[in-house]
C-alpha cells in the first residue's frame, strides 16, 4: 500500500521542520546534513534524527531532477522494514531545489568493513578481528529479505554496494537498532514493463559489484543482477576487502571493462557456453580490442572462491590468532560457501534468487541463526565494545564507494560512534516486518504507480519466532 509522504513547499533555505546540524555528506546531487525536527524538543522523540539529502537546483528550464523523481516514486510504493524509509519531502520554490528526509542511519557496511580492516590488532575495541560471522550472518539475511521484497515488487536497485547499505543505531530504537536498511534508490527501476530496455539507461552498478552480463554488453537483464552485487558484498564482509577489485576505464561511454571481467575469471574461473548458453550472444565477448577469450591459460580450470576468501580471511585475520586458523567467532560452515557460489553463478537465468537464498540452509539450517539486531545475537557473548568509524575522508581503497550519490553520506558523522556487542545479548523474538506508515499532513504527491503490496517477500527465519 502506498504511503502517505508529505510534500511540503517552502521558500526557506532550509527546511523549517527541521534543526539543522552538521553537514554529513557530499555528493553530485548536492549535500548531506544531519537534523532533528523542531517538534520533538522536549517530547520523548527528541532524540530522533534525520539525514536532509538536498538535491542542488537543476539548470535552468530543467526543474527537479528525474533521479530524486525517482527516488521518491519508488519509495512511496515500496514499503519494508530493510528498505530506507522516507519521512516527507520539501521543496523550495524560490530555488528550485529539493530535499528529502530520511530516517538517521548511524552506520553503513563500508564504515563497518573499513573499522574491521584497519583496526584488527586493536584487541580491546575489535576484539575479533575480523567481522563476526553472526554479524555477517544477520547483514547478509537482511539484505536479501529487502532485495527479495523489491524484486517481487518488480523493482530492481542497481546500485548495490556497501556504502548503499545502512545500519540503524541506536538512536533509532530498541525495534530499529541494528537494522539493515537498502539505500539509494537513483539507479532503481521498474523492470516488469519498462518503456524503454534497460540498457538504454547507460552504465549501472559500481564497477566492483557489476555482474558478468553487464560487462559483456548484454542487451536485457534481471533483477540476478543485483543479487550478483549482494554475493560480492557477502564475500567483502567475510574478507574485509572487494572480491574483484578492478581498474575502472574512465573515459565516456560503455567501454569494455576488460580488467573488471579478469578479476572475475581469476577467482570463478572462464565461463563457458555449456554453463551460461547465451554467452556467445554477448556483444563485448566478441567484439573488443582486449579479447580475454584468448587468454584461457592464465585462468583456472574451475571456481577459486573458497580458496581466495579463505586466504584473504587469514591474511586479515589479527595478528594475536596465530597456528593456521581463523578465531572461532569468524569460521563460516560449507553453506555460507556454498550460498556464495550461488549468488555469484556466471549464468544470471541459473542464478539463485533473493527469495531462494533465504530458504538456502545456511540460514535455515546453521547456526547462529540470524538476527533482526546485527550488533547482538543470542549465544554470543563479546564483551569489548566495538567502534565502528565514520567516513572522514574518501578511502581511496575503496574508491567506487563514492562515485555517486550518498544518502549513505548519511551515516557518516564525523565523530565516532560506539556500538557494544553486550555480553548475553539475545535477540528480538520477532522482526516487524513492513510496519505500517504514519500519516501526515501537507501536500501528497499527485503520481501514482504500482500499489506494492507490504509483507511481499518477507521471511522468517527459525530463531526469529
Amino acid at each position: 500500500m502506498k504511503q502517505s509522504v508529505p510534500i511540503l513547499r517552502t521558500n526557506y533555505k532550509f527546511p523549517p521542520k527541521f534543526e539543522k546540524g552538521e553537514k554529513v555528506g557530499e555528493g553530485t546531487y548536492g549535500l548531506v546534513y544531519l537534523a532533528t525536527a523542531k517538534s520533538s524538543v522536549g517530547t520523548k522523540d527528541s532524540k530522533k534524527r534525520y539525514a536532509l539529502k538536498h538535491f542542488k537546483e537543476g539548470r535552468e528550464g530543467e526543474g527537479i531532477s528525474p533521479t530524486a523523481i525517482r527516488e521518491i516514486m519508488l519509495l512511496r510504493e515500496l514499503q519494508h522494514d530493510n528498505l530506507v524509509h522516507l519521512d516527507s519531502v520539501h521543496i523550495n520554490r524560490a530555488e528550485s531545489s529539493l530535499w528529502l528526509a530520511f530516517d538517521y542511519a548511524e552506520h553503513d557496511l563500508f564504515e563497518m568493513i573499513r573499522f574491521h580492516r584497519e583496526c584488527r590488532d586493536l584487541r580491546s575495541q575489535n576484539p575479533t578481528g575480523l567481522m563476526p560471522h553472526h554479524v555477517i550472518k544477520s547483514v547478509m539475511w537482511q539484505l536479501l529479505n529487502g532485495l527479495s521484497y523489491m524484486h517481487q515488487n518488480w523493482v530492481i536497485h542497481r546500485d548495490l554496494k556497501p556504502s548503499n547499505v545502512l545500519v540503524m543505531g541506536e538512536d533509532a530504537g530498541p525495534d530499529q537498532v541494528g537494522r539493515v536498511k537498502i539505500a539509494d534508490f537513483g539507479l532503481a527501476r521498474i523492470f516488469q514493463a519498462p518503456l524503454r530496455p534497460l540498457c538504454d539507461n547507460g552504465v549501472v552498478v559500481t564497477i566492483w559489484y557489476r555482474s558478468p552480463e553487464l560487462l559483456l554488453g548484454s542487451k536485457h537483464y534481471t533483477r540476478a543482477v543485483d543479487v550478483w552485487a549482494a554475493g560480492c558484498i557477502f564475500a567483502e564482509l567475510c574478507m574485509l576487502q572487494p572480491l574483484f577489485k578492478g581498474q575502472e576505464k574512465k573515459s565516456p561511454g560503455n567501454l569494455f571493462q576488460n580488467d573488471q571481467l579478469e578479476k572475475i575469471f581469476h577467482v570463478l574461473g572462464q565461463p563457458t557456453v555449456r554453463q551460461w548458453p547465451d554467452l556467445d550472444h554477448m556483444h563485448h565477448w566478441h567484439d573488443n580490442t582486449d579479447n580475454i577469450r584468448l587468454k584461457r591459460d592464465s585462468y583456472p580450470a574451475q571456481s577459486q572462491l573458497t580458496q581466495v576468501v579463505l586466504e584473504s580471511m587469514m591474511r586479515n585475520a589479527p595478528s594475536w590468532y596465530s597456528g593456521g586458523r581463523l578465531p572461532p567467532e569468524c569460521q563460516l560452515p560449507n553453506e555460507a560457501f556454498h550460498l556464495l557460489s550461488r549468488m555469484l553463478e556466471y549464468n544470471p537465468n541459473t542464478r539463485i534468487t533473493a527469495e531462494e537464498a533465504l530458504q538456502h540452509p545456511y540460514f535455515t539450517s546453521c547456526d547462529p541463526r540470524p538476527s533482526p539486531n546485527v550488533f547482538a545475537h543470542a549465544g554470543i557473548n563479546t564483551p569489548q565494545p566495538v567502534r565502528y568509524f565514520k567516513r572522514t575522508a574518501p578511502d581511496e581503497s575503496q574508491g567506487p564507494q563514492q562515485t555517486r550519490h550518498v544518502h549513505n553520506a548519511a551515516a557518516a558523522a564525523p565523530n565516532f560512534a560506539q556500538r557494544a556487542l553486550r555480553d548475553g545479548a539475545t535477540a528480538s523474538s520477532s522482526v516487524a516486518l513492513a510496519p505500517g506508515m504514519r500519516p501526515s499532513s501537507g501536500f501528497t504527491a499527485g503520481t501514482s504507480g504500482r500499489k506494492r503490496k507490504a509483507g511481499a517477500g518477507e521471511h522468517m527465519p527459525p530463531g526469529f519466532r
